[in-house]
């Protein structure tokens, strides 16, 4: 198997969207604590105003364009999924409750047996 190599490139704009994107974070954050006075309507205004422009700034920079093209190949592959029916997802609930009792007696089983073993027939600490 090769190891293809991966490059990041980031440019100075591209991290000069991102320190603004911080900036906008901050500034919304300041800005919902300074208008405290002016009002819940003012603050929140800010509060959300100044978030748009954060998310804005950050999807308009290489690594917000990543995320999104990301977001869009999973949605892509859940399409792809073939999911069960309700009929297939019961049988196999079933299934596996059947197994884990199944398995629970035989470990019940085993335990059972082996404290027998041990403490009535080679220690002969019978209760």
């Amino acid at each position: 198997m090769s190891n293809p190599q991966v490059e990041t490139v980031t440019t100075g704009a591209d991290k000069v969207k991102l320190a603004g994107a911080v900036i906008l974070l901050v500034g919304a954050l300041v800005a919902y604590y300074a208008l405290a006075k002016q009002g819940a309507l003012a603050q929140w205004a800010a509060l959300l105003l100044l978030l748009a422009a954060s998310v804005a700034a950050f999807f308009t920079s290489e690594s917000g364009k990543s995320l999104i093209a990301y977001g869009q190949d999973s949605i892509k592959e859940v399409r792809k999924v073939v999911w069960p029916t309700h009929k297939e997802a019961r049988q196999m609930t079933l299934y596996v409750f059947a197994f884990v009792v199944v398995m629970a007696l035989f470990l019940w089983l085993t335990d059972k047996t082996l404290e027998w073993v041990l403490y009535d027939l080679v220690l002969g600490w019978k209760r």
